[in-house]
Formats: structure tokens, C-alpha cells, sequence
């Protein structure tokens, strides 16, 4: 059992939704980013995402894109991203972090140096747009024989047919992308999420996450209330992009994380 199915059960057994929150990692410094990141769970994060910045996020809109710049203008690389998850883990050692990016900075390193130095970071699970499960032999399959969490976007596009294999050799949680277009650029409704949710669940046993489109405690509330839990990324990346102080940028991700805790 990861710490990603130990986090399900434990918010099962609660009969609570889950909170997801995205940051950047090196965003807008590698301290600040660190502060930020340790603080994530107080402000009553369930799981938190952890963007490898990366040139060419071809899923990001402009809000997360200039964080990922930022970051690389910083000096970000790889390794400081997985040392950001080794300090993390030396204050909390139960919080799952998932990693989420694209293929190349993982091919660059190598899988296997990849697999083995994500698990010793405390890596617990991977989201990698840009990987379709016909290529789950480059590093679905291999990052699941290591103890990691292989975690697979459904969208609105994801029709019957394409379903089956979306789900094949997922595991942790299903992650529902509420909108068709790049993060930032529209609202998620759950009048629309909930039939789709429900769809993908008759299919698969995971959880589902819903993420893409969710700005207001408000809206955490009305997603999580259709599906397992809300992501929210691009509105708590843009707070981090204002200069906001971290402690403001926490009690925004903690009225978030109490939005959809009321679901």
C-alpha cells in the first residue's frame, strides 16, 4: 500500500473528500517553494502535486507555463526537485507527493536512475501527460514494479471505447480533467463532471479526482461533492506568481482545502 491508498482509506474511513493542491516546485525560488510545500499539509492538503518544471508544458495554460519559467530561470532542475521531496519528508512522512510532468526530463535522467532516486525522495506517485498507456512499457509498468503510483488523466473526450485502456495499469487515483482545453482556461461545472464521474467509476474502483477549472473554495465544494475530491492548481499558482507572502498563499490553499472538506 502506497501512502497515496493509505491517504484514501484513512479520508474513506472519514467520509471525507480529498484535497488536492498543485505548486510548482522551484516556483518562485527553491526556499520560498520549500516553505510553501511544507506548509501545504496544515493548511489541510490531502495530497500534494508537485510540478517538474519543464520548457514545453503542453497541458499548462499561461498562469502555470510562467511558473515553470520562473522556476528554470531560477535554476530548477530535476535533482533540486527531487531534493525539495527529501527535506519535505523529513517533516512529514505520511502527506503523498505526486509528481507531475512531462516524459523528457524523465528519458533524459534515465528510467531506472529515475525510478530509483524518485522512490528515495519520497516520491509517491506520477502523472505524465505526454505518456499514452500504448507506450505504458517506458515507464508505467517499471515505475509500478518500483512502488509507484501510475496516475491517468481522463477527460471529456475520453469516450467508452477509449476508457478500458485509459484505465489499464492505472493506479492510485483516476484524475478527471473537467474541461477540454489547457489548465487555467475554464471553469469546471459539476453539473457536467458529476455524469462523467460517475461514468468512470462504474468502470474501475479508484478514486476519482477532479482537477482543471477550480478557483473558489466554492467551486472545491461543488466538485468534490460529485466526485472523490478536487485538484486546484493554476488559482494557488497565480497567488505564488502575485508575490504574495506564504502565509497568505497557505490560508488561500487552506479555505480551498475547506471548501471541498465540506463536500
Amino acid at each position: 500500500m502506497t501512502r497515496i491508498d493509505a491517504k484514501f482509506a484513512e479520508l474513506n474511513a472519514a467520509g471525507k473528500k480529498a484535497f488536492v493542491a498543485y505548486v510548482m516546485a522551484g516556483d518562485p525560488d527553491y526556499d520560498t517553494s520549500l516553505e510553501i510545500i511544507k506548509g501545504l499539509p496544515g493548511a489541510g492538503v490531502d495530497i500534494i502535486e508537485l510540478g517538474l518544471p519543464f520548457t514545453d508544458p503542453m497541458a499548462d495554460g499561461p498562469t502555470i507555463q510562467l511558473a515553470g519559467q520562473r522556476a528554470l530561470d531560477g535554476g530548477m532542475t530535476m535533482e533540486q526537485t527531487l531534493d525539495l521531496a527529501t527535506e519535505f519528508r523529513r517533516v512529514d512522512d505520511t502527506t503523498p507527493i505526486v509528481l507531475m510532468g512531462y516524459y523528457n526530463p524523465i528519458y533524459s535522467r534515465g528510467v531506472d536512475k529515475f525510478l530509483i532516486d524518485a522512490k528515495l525522495a519520497g516520491i509517491d506517485g506520477l502523472i505524465v501527460v505526454d505518456l499514452p498507456p500504448e507506450e505504458d512499457a517506458e515507464l508505467c509498468i517499471p515505475a509500478q514494479a518500483a512502488g509507484l503510483n501510475f496516475i491517468r488523466l481522463a477527460t471529456p473526450t475520453t469516450d467508452d471505447k477509449r476508457l478500458p485502456k485509459v484505465l489499464q495499469n492505472t493506479s492510485g487515483f483516476v484524475y478527471y480533467v473537467s474541461i477540454t482545453g489547457i489548465t487555467g482556461s475554464a471553469e469546471a461545472e459539476a453539473t457536467d463532471v458529476g455524469p462523467e464521474v460517475t461514468r468512470i467509476k462504474s468502470k474501475t474502483d479508484l478514486p476519482v479526482i477532479v482537477g482543471f477549472g477550480i478557483n473558489t473554495p466554492e467551486k472545491a465544494q461543488n466538485i468534490a461533492s460529485v466526485a472523490d475530491g478536487a485538484v486546484v492548481g493554476s488559482a494557488i499558482v497565480s497567488q505564488i506568481g502575485a508575490g504574495k507572502p506564504v502565509k497568505d498563499v497557505l490560508a488561500f490553499v487552506k479555505s480551498l482545502a475547506d471548501g471541498a472538506h465540506r463536500a
